[in-house]
């Protein structure tokens, strides 16, 4: 069997007061369900509306 590393851009428009990473980790849970992946992570954002990274 095959093993392959897949790399997402992923790009979501949200209110202000949500926190991206509980996003990620809900986009992560959610593919590991659905597609039965080993593993999922978040290894960095971009906040486009100008605001600083809150990594």
């Amino acid at each position: 069997m095959a093993r392959f590393d897949l790399y997402l851009k992923v790009e979501v428009d949200v209110d202000g007061n949500e926190d991206p990473k509980k996003l990620a980790a809900e986009i992560c849970r959610l593919i590991r369900k659905v597609y039965g992946v080993r593993a999922a992570e978040l290894s960095s954002w971009v906040d486009q509306s100008g605001a600083p990274d809150r990594v």
